[in-house]
């Protein structure tokens, strides 16, 4: 018996393209009656070799980007609520009423996919991939690939269109 679908994470990159994965992760979640988490890592920065105190300047320099990582992480999770908004003009009701959460994390993104699928109690993954033949698995395709072969739970890889028949929600 294939278990039922009840609660789907869509991880986003926030591209132009990313949109379309969308529109699978909602159309599952109505035929289901599912609900979805939306879900966006923001990779970390990196620290940088400082001369004399590095360390300790660093740590300054990360303290004070705490308040601007929390403006920006708030920016990304309105972003993600607008963008539901402008789909439902394509998708029709109810894409907000399907949404259950929208996180924004700082982190490796393969690992904070499956982390939070894991607590979020999802039981799928949707996600694009930017991923083109040959160069796939090495470039864009590496965060799909990734969450695919460390993960017990279904996913669902969407290939990602073309500029040219991209869905266009830029203007969010």
């Amino acid at each position: 018996m294939i278990p039922q679908i009840k609660k789907i994470l869509y991880a986003t990159d926030l591209s132009k393209n990313s949109s379309y994965a969308f529109l699978y992760a909602v159309d599952m979640a109505k035929r289901h009656g599912a609900k979805i988490v939306i879900f966006h890592a923001v990779e970390p920065i990196r620290p940088y070799l400082i001369p004399e105190g590095g360390v300790q300047v660093y740590d300054m320099l990360n303290r004070e980007k705490e308040e601007e990582r929390k403006i920006d992480i708030e920016a990304i999770r309105n972003h993600l609520q607008a963008f539901c908004k402008k789909a439902e003009t394509e998708l029709g009701a109810p894409c907000l009423e399907l949404i259950s959460n929208i996180i924004v994390r700082v982190g490796y993104p393969p690992a904070e996919i499956l982390s939070v699928a894991d607590e979020e109690q999802c039981d799928t993954i949707v996600l694009g991939t930017h991923g083109k033949g040959f160069l796939a698995h090495t470039f864009l395709g590496s965060v799909s690939s990734s969450v695919l072969h460390r993960t017990r739970k279904p996913v669902f890889i969407i290939p990602l269109p073309s500029e040219k028949t991209a869905v266009d929600y830029e203007g969010v």
